[in-house]
Formats: structure tokens, C-alpha cells, sequence
């Protein structure tokens, strides 16, 4: 069997897989974040570990006849891991979700220019990435960037822990603002532009096995000293996997997690002449992801749920089942999802949540349903992105826990104009892509065509074409609600 992980942004998803690709079990494990003013956004990497060697012994002892043939990795990315020459880190991590590195990503963007740094990474040069992070750091906290040896994704980290290796993949490797997708290594024209020297480490293969567990982490794991460790990738692209997505001809998917966003697998880079969309290299070598990532999906739901019933853990199903038949933007009321600042389309670190359009008789229902369709205009942003430079989208593939909504898939498929199909595990999904990239490295299976497989299709939501023309003309409007507010953020403190 497989045991793969998956780094989220609230815990560690383990997963076990055997060698017919069926899941066996999962486990969580979770993890606090360190949100606060400013764009704060941190988590401490010792609790990673911690996640990860809780979840290998709980599902060890749920199967302890188990043999496990490799261990691979998915993990949340853009984030800056920084450690001394020990290999331990000097302060806690920064995570994708950081945005206080704006001023750091404006000296890039002078020194460089956007456009050539969207040529050269196929990402814009940005807060949200590794790069101006590590910035921020050795100009905030100069003690710890002196300390600092090496810079990791967090799925890089735990490797590291299990094998003594230090090492990252081409698809986190993409998503660090630092990394020249042509040729396939770090961009020495950004590095010298940061001026941060050569922290990042050696670029593999998410199909490399990097190294072996070692006796003091079999130790913490309970794993026997000398498994298999694979790179595995970011957790965008392994969604992309784990949905079946393996090339051009495999159709779409939406990640509806706490960030969310739409994809699909190409041949190479698609670069967008409004920079409005990215693209992450696949952890199927020589396939590459183009994305449109928002940073607030599945986020901004859950935060409306608990806004507005905290502690209740029925809340999210009753208050979403309540907004299927509520209006909204048909009643001229709109929510900007922007919490945590914006990736795609605007990609404004500075950009925040708004209500538009409030008026006295809506309530708590008209407020969730208002946030739905608000998610749902901002990923259909980057699907009109795909289909101007020349994507065929006929369809998409949900996974990520907000699907397992069908109020919430309904309106996305409305919006849209697309049927949504929903995977039987919308949860795993990442992690499955992990254990499918470690099943190939080891030998468990022939090839990644086995993904599409794994997870069946349990439901398809088939969109309403009147209510689709309502919402194209409400779109419109939605985006010139944060045209016109727009300045307002670049205003802020």
C-alpha cells in the first residue's frame, strides 16, 4: 500500500491506498493557523510534523498488517519555509495565504517588470508567492533570515524530516515566483533581483524517491526505517491529478477547498495577455496546469456560516440548503470575496470582502446566498480567461470539501453554464493524486491513467440556461462593483 499526505491549510489528510487503487482508509490531523492584521498568515512546521506522525500511527494500527511500499506527499503552496544549516526552522512558516509582502513584490516588479516575470514563472510577481515572502523576512526579521540555510514548501519540510533530505518538485518549484519555467531550474534573473542568495534546494521529479525513512523518524512514525519516500507535489496540481486530470483531453475541475480554483491539464503554458490567470507546472512530467486561484473560496462560505451561527456544526448544510431557493444578484445584492486580499483576476493583496447592494429586508439566507454566487462570479472570471486564449471547457469536475454541497454546485453550474460532476471523494482528492505519483515511483502502478479510476462520479448538476443568461448580465455587474471600489483598498493603511 501507499500512504500519501496532504499539507492543507487546516490539517494533514492521510490516506491509504493499495495496489488495485482503492482507498482503504483517511485520516485528519489538524493544525492551527496564525491569522491577524496586516495580512498575517502562519503556521508553526512542527505541527506538521506532528499532523503527519500522528496520522501515519493512527492509520498503522488501524491496519498493522499492512505493507507499505512508499510514502508520498501533497502539500498547500507558495508558502516560505526558512531553516538554519541544522535544518530546523528559525521562525514559523508563512503561508500562502501572507500578504505582507507587497512592498517586497513591488521591488520586483520594478526591478524586473511584470511582464517579463509573468514570461519567465507564468505567474505575475506577487505578495502570494515564496519569493517576496523570504523578502519580507530578511527585511522584518533580519535574525532569522541570518539564520537562514534553506527555504521549503511545506510538503518539502516533512520529506525532509522523514528522509534527511532537502529537496522540492517543478510543480511547487512553479508556484515560488522564483523558478524559470523554461528551462526548468531557479531563475538566477529573479534570485539576483531579490537579492535573497541561493536558498532554494535542489529541483527533482515528483516522482523521485528522494531518499528513505530514517531510524529516528521511524521512530516517530512507526513506519519501518528504510520506506520509500517520494517528492510527490503542490497540492494544485495534485488536485488536478487526483480529479483524473492527466491531459488536454481530460476536462476540468474546480478546487472548492479553503482557497479555490478552476483548472485543467495542458502541453504547455497558457500565458494570458491580461496576466489574469497563472500556470503551475503538472506532477506529470512535461504537463503543465494553467489556473485561475482566488484566495478566499470555499473560505468565504464557511466564514459567512460561522459568522453568522458560530459553534453550531449543523449550520453549514441547514444555511446553504436555505440559500438554494433565496435570491440574491437577481435582487441587486453582491458579495466581493476577497478576505484574504486576491489572486485571480485582480491580484490586489490589498483587495477585501464587500456587501453591495444590502437593503433592510435581507436577512441571514439572502447573506449566504449572496456569498455563494459571489464565489462562484470570481472563478468564472478565469474560466472566460481560459476560453479567450483558446481552452475548450465542456464541463467540470468538483472536488474539495465545499462539493459536497449540491445547493452550492447548482449555483456554480448556473453561473457557469456547465454541468458539474461530483467526485465520490471530493475530500481525498489531493491526497489521492499524492498516493497515485507514489504508487507510479515505486511500482504499484503502471502509469497515472489509473487516477481517473479512482474516484467515481457520484452526481452532475446540469445548468438552468435561463437562470445562466440572468447571471452573465449579473456577472457584469459584480466586476464593476470592485472596479469601482477598487481604489478604496489601495487607499488602506
Amino acid at each position: 500500500m501507499i500512504i500519501s499526505h496532504d499539507l492543507g491549510t487546516t490539517g494533514n489528510k492521510a490516506t491509504l491506498v493499495d495496489e488495485t487503487g482503492e482507498v482503504v482508509s483517511a485520516v485528519t490531523v489538524s493544525y492551527d493557523t496564525n491569522f491577524a492584521q496586516g495580512g498575517k498568515a502562519e503556521q508553526n512546521p512542527l505541527e506538521w510534523w506532528r499532523a503527519l506522525c500522528e496520522a501515519t500511527r493512527q492509520l498503522l494500527s488501524e491496519h498493522p498488517d499492512a505493507h507499505i511500499a512508499g510514502v508520498c506527499f501533497s502539500g498547500q503552496m507558495m508558502g516560505a519555509v526558512l531553516l538554519d544549516g541544522s535544518g530546523e526552522p528559525v521562525r514559523p512558516a508563512i503561508i500562502w495565504a501572507d500578504t505582507r509582502s507587497t512592498p517586497q513584490a513591488a521591488q520586483l516588479i520594478e526591478r524586473v517588470g511584470m511582464e517579463r516575470g509573468y514570461a519567465i514563472t507564468g505567474h505575475r510577481l506577487n505578495a502570494t508567492y515564496s519569493l517576496s515572502k523570504v523578502m519580507w523576512v530578511r527585511d522584518n526579521d533580519p535574525d532569522a533570515f541570518a539564520r537562514s540555510r534553506h527555504v521549503m514548501c511545506a510538503k518539502d519540510y516533512v520529506a525532509y524530516r522523514l528522509t534527511g533530505v532537502m529537496a522540492t518538485d517543478p510543480s511547487d518549484a512553479s508556484g515560488t515566483n522564483a523558478y524559470d519555467q523554461a528551462s526548468g531550474a531557479w531563475s538566477d534573473e529573479l534570485l539576483e533581483a531579490a537579492g535573497i542568495g541561493d536558498l532554494f534546494t535542489e529541483i527533482v521529479p515528483s516522482t523521485h524517491i528522494i531518499g528513505t525513512v530514517t531510524a529516528d523518524a521511524a521512530t516517530a512514525t512507526g513506519l519501518p526505517a528504510g520506506t520509500p519516500v517520494v517528492m510527490g507535489g503542490g497540492d494544485g496540481p495534485m488536485a488536478a491529478l487526483g480529479c483524473g486530470i492527466v491531459s488536454a483531453e481530460s476536462g476540468a475541475y474546480a478546487y472548492l477547498g479553503s482557497s479555490s480554483w478552476v483548472s485543467f491539464a495542458a502541453d504547455a503554458p497558457l500565458h494570458d495577455p491580461l496576466m489574469r490567470t497563472m500556470t503551475f507546472n503538472h506532477v506529470i512530467p512535461g504537463k503543465y496546469v494553467p489556473t485561475a486561484t482566488m484566495q478566499a473560496g470555499g473560505a468565504s462560505v464557511q466564514w459567512i456560516v460561522e459568522a453568522l451561527e458560530p459553534g453550531d456544526s449543523t449550520a453549514y448544510g441547514t444555511l446553504l440548503d436555505a440559500a438554494a431557493s433565496a435570491s440574491a444578484s437577481v435582487d441587486d445584492l453582491y458579495f466581493l470575496p476577497h478576505l484574504l486580499g486576491e489572486r485571480s483576476p485582480y491580484w490586489n493583496p490589498r483587495a477585501r470582502a464587500a456587501f453591495i447592494g444590502l437593503a433592510r429586508h435581507h436577512d441571514r439566507v439572502n447573506l449566504v446566498r449572496a456569498v455563494v454566487e459571489g464565489v462562484a462570479f470570481n472563478l468564472y472570471t478565469g474560466l472566460e480567461a481560459f476560453t479567450s486564449t483558446g481552452a475548450r471547457i465542456d464541463s467540470i469536475d468538483a472536488i474539495g470539501g465545499a462539493a459536497n454541497s449540491a445547493p452550492l454546485l447548482q449555483v456554480f453550474s448556473d453561473v457557469w453554464g456547465l454541468p458539474i460532476r461530483r467526485r465520490a471523494l471530493v475530500d481525498e482528492a489531493t491526497s489521492l493524486g499524492a498516493a497515485v505519483v507514489g504508487g507510479v515511483a515505486v511500482g504499484l502502478f503502471d502509469d497515472f491513467a489509473i487516477a481517473g479510476r479512482m474516484s467515481d462520479l457520484r452526481g452532475e448538476f446540469t445548468p438552468d440556461t435561463v437562470a445562466h443568461q440572468k447571471y452573465v448580465a449579473s456577472h457584469a455587474r459584480f466586476l464593476d462593483a470592485y472596479l469601482r471600489i477598487e481604489p478604496w483598498f489601495e487607499g488602506a493603511p
